[in-house]
């Protein structure tokens, strides 16, 4: 009988390991490269986007547990909301990361403050799995402080449901028959690259001017907006709580999936194209295992895995050919070059910038609503003014340095 209850207990153990996720190493993973750190009691803290790896949910590859199981290395992972969430919370020193997944242009003005560590890309070989374009970039000119993470384009979410109009720009995000139906970025470089768009501004603008205008017309917007929200989005929108939203295209793939209502559109007057980059901070303790965590992240099947869970666009052209042609061909995903036409990237701003956008936002957020519904028109006359005023000024300058000449 004990013979018959033993074998039972292992048949049961057998068919429990078949049922399990495929390992690290089914995925046929090097082995001596990932055991280096076995039984050294080795821990790492890493810092992430919300909703932004594959964690296991919907039998899906839990992409920490894999590392952990297959290096011995602890994972501590933490999420942030925005990236100049990620930079305050470095800048204080308020928390030591080993591994940090920022943006574009957060990258760059990293960089600029020497708050990233170059990268030994001896210890990360799965690069070469990069896509060459992704690796020559404007936010890290001599590719030596990141590893592209994803990529992707913002456009706007809507509920068809609530929206019986072609939703083809920016302006209806400020369609007062929206009012209280308007979700708005609750953070200022987005906000104001979506304004600054809007206006025909580059994104990326310095011009003192262009950006109180574009503060302007946020603050018309504020009585139309329910709430400014990141990763608040998904339960408002896939629950049908508003009507209208600008967001990333990776996180809208998810919430169509959620609710078959939802659809996303590029606006005409152009987007922002983004890419999160893996990047090792000046805090870190551990950099030869942060960089083994950047690798791991790199192998084809666990990036393809990665990336068929938070449904944004990859850089890495091994996963890419892994996934399937659906996901390969999605338009909001992979969109054609035509719609990538009028996109541009972020880039650092000069500090004097960033303090006035900061400033701005700041004022954006505080002023009264119900002192904007009546100031509204009084303020866009303002700004046309102003704008007027601007080029009369230019066109008299070009005429003073055309008569010296």
């Amino acid at each position: 009988m004990k013979r018959i209850i033993a074998l039972l207990v292992a048949l049961v153990a057998c068919f429990s390991l078949l049922c399990l996720p495929a390992s690290a190493n089914e995925l046929g993973l090097d082995e001596s490269y990932y055991s280096r750190f076995k039984d050294q009691d080795i821990s790492i803290n890493v810092y992430n986007w919300g909703e932004y790896i594959s964690d296991g949910s919907d039998d899906t590859m839990d992409v920490n547990a894999e590392f952990e199981e297959l290096t011995g290395i602890t994972v501590n992972y933490s999420t942030f909301a925005t990236n100049e969430e990620l930079y305050d919370k470095l800048k204080s020193g308020g928390a030591d990361y080993d591994i940090i997944i920022p943006s574009d242009y957060m990258i760059s003005r990293m960089i600029q403050e020497g708050m990233l560590l170059p990268l030994d890309f001896e210890n990360i070989p799965a690069v070469e799995n990069i896509f060459p374009q992704y690796l020559d970039t404007n936010y890290d000119p001599e590719g030596a402080y990141s590893v592209p993470y994803t990529w992707g384009t913002v456009g706007i979410i809507y509920n068809t449901a609530m929206v019986d109009e072609v939703v083809d720009s920016w302006q209806i995000l400020w369609d007062d028959k929206y009012t209280n139906n308007v979700l708005m970025f609750s953070n200022p470089r987005d906000a104001f690259g979506i304004t600054l768009k809007k206006l025909g501004y580059s994104l990326n603008s310095t011009d003192e001017l262009e950006l109180r205008v574009a503060a302007e017309e946020l603050k018309m917007q504020k009585p139309i907006v329910q709430a400014y929200v990141m990763d608040e989005i998904f339960d408002k929108m896939q629950g049908g709580e508003a009507a209208l939203a600008p967001y990333y295209a990776g996180d809208a793939l998810t919430m169509i999936d959620a609710n078959p209502d939802l659809a996303f559109a590029t606006p005409k007057e152009g987007t922002n194209i983004f890419y999160d980059a893996m990047c090792i901070p000046y805090s870190c303790q551990q950099k030869e295992a942060a960089e083994m965590y950047i690798n791991f992240m790199c192998e084809a099947e666990v990036a393809a895995a990665n990336i068929e869970y938070i449904g944004y666009s990859t850089p890495n052209q091994a996963a890419f050919e892994l996934l399937d042609e659906e996901i390969r061909t999605n338009p909001i995903s992979y969109p054609d070059d035509e719609l990538l036409v009028n996109t541009e990237e972020y880039v650092a701003l000069p500090g004097e910038t960033n303090l006035l956008m900061d400033s701005l936002w700041t004022e954006i957020l505080t002023t009264d609503d119900q002192f904007l519904t009546w100031l509204m028109p009084v303020m866009l006359i303002a700004g046309c003014v102003a704008s007027v005023v601007k080029i009369v000024a230019r066109k008299r300058r070009r005429a003073r340095e055309m008569a010296d000449y």
